[in-house]
C-alpha cells in the first residue's frame, strides 16, 4: 500500500501529456477546420496538462499560424542527418529554425514501413536532442512478440538503444510513448492492467539504468486505440501519464 501511495504521489507531480498524431491524414481544409473548431476550443490548465498536435510536414506552417499557443506543435518525424545532400529529408536544424520544438521519433509505422531500426531511431533521438528539440519517443511490440512473451524484451531493447547514445539528463526532454503495435488503429485494446505492466517496467528501467529522478519525472504515455471507453481505466493506472492518439480524417 505504501508503495502504491508513493507511485501516486510521483504521478501527481508529473504533468499529464496528451498528443494527437494526425499521421498522413488531412487536407488544408480539414486541418484548418480541426484546429479552429476542435483543438483551439480545448480548455486546459497548462500547469497540469500539456497538449500536442502533430500534423503532416506540409501543414505545419498553417498549423503554426492558427494554433492556440497553449498547444504544442510537433513534427511527426525528423532526419537522422544534419543539413546536406539528403533529398526528401527535413533536419532537426530546419525544424528548430522554423520554430518547431517537438518531434515524434520511432513510431511503429516508421519502424515497420520505412525500416527504421533501433539504431536508426537512437541516432535520430541523439540528433534531435543536439538541436534542442523535445521528443515523443515511440516504442512497442508486435502481436507475435506479445504472444511469444517478449513484450518487455522488445520495449526495453528499444529504450536501451537510445540510452546508449545520450546523457542521463537528456531524458528530461523525452516523453516515452508506449504503443503496442497490435493495438494501433486495429480496434484491439490493451487492458489497463496490460498497459500498467509495461509502463511500470519502463519506470523501473529508468530507475535502474538512468536515475531515480528520471523514474520520477519522465512521462510515459500510452497509445493504441485509445477511446472514450478505455481512457478512464488507463489513466487511473499509477504509471500512465497520458495518451498519444490518432487523428483520422472524417
Amino acid at each position: 500500500m505504501a508503495g502504491l501511495a508513493a507511485k501516486w504521489a510521483e504521478k501527481v507531480s508529473r504533468r499529464l501529456f496528451i498528443g494527437g498524431n494526425w499521421k498522413c491524414n488531412g487536407s488544408v481544409k480539414t486541418t484548418e477546420s480541426l484546429i479552429k473548431d476542435t483543438v483551439n476550443k480545448i480548455e486546459f490548465d497548462t500547469s497540469k496538462l500539456q497538449v500536442l498536435v502533430s500534423p503532416v510536414y506540409l501543414h505545419l506552417p498553417l498549423a503554426k499560424k492558427l494554433l492556440n499557443p497553449k498547444v504544442i506543435l510537433s513534427a511527426q518525424n525528423v532526419s537522422q542527418f544534419k543539413n546536406g545532400a539528403y533529398t526528401g529529408e527535413i533536419s532537426a536544424q530546419q525544424l528548430k529554425d522554423f520554430g518547431i520544438d517537438w518531434t515524434l521519433i520511432g513510431h511503429s509505422e516508421r519502424r515497420t514501413y520505412f525500416g527504421e531500426t533501433n539504431d536508426v531511431v537512437a541516432t535520430k533521438v541523439k540528433m534531435a536532442l543536439s538541436q534542442g528539440l523535445n521528443i515523443v519517443f515511440c516504442i512497442g511490440e508486435k502481436l507475435a512478440e506479445r504472444e511469444a512473451g517478449r513484450t518487455l524484451n522488445i520495449c526495453l531493447a528499444q529504450v536501451e538503444a537510445v540510452n546508449k547514445t545520450i546523457q542521463s539528463t537528456d531524458w528530461n526532454k523525452i516523453v516515452i510513448a508506449y504503443e503496442p503495435v497490435w493495438a494501433i488503429g486495429t480496434g484491439k485494446e490493451a487492458t489497463p492492467a496490460q498497459g500498467q505492466e509495461v509502463h511500470e517496467a519502463l519506470r523501473d528501467w529508468l530507475k535502474t539504468k538512468v536515475s531515480e529522478e528520471a523514474a520520477k519525472k519522465v512521462r510515459v504515455i500510452y497509445g493504441g486505440s485509445v477511446s472514450d471507453k478505455n481512457a478512464a481505466g488507463l489513466i487511473e493506472q499509477p504509471d500512465i501519464d497520458g495518451f498519444l492518439v490518432l487523428f483520422k480524417e472524417t
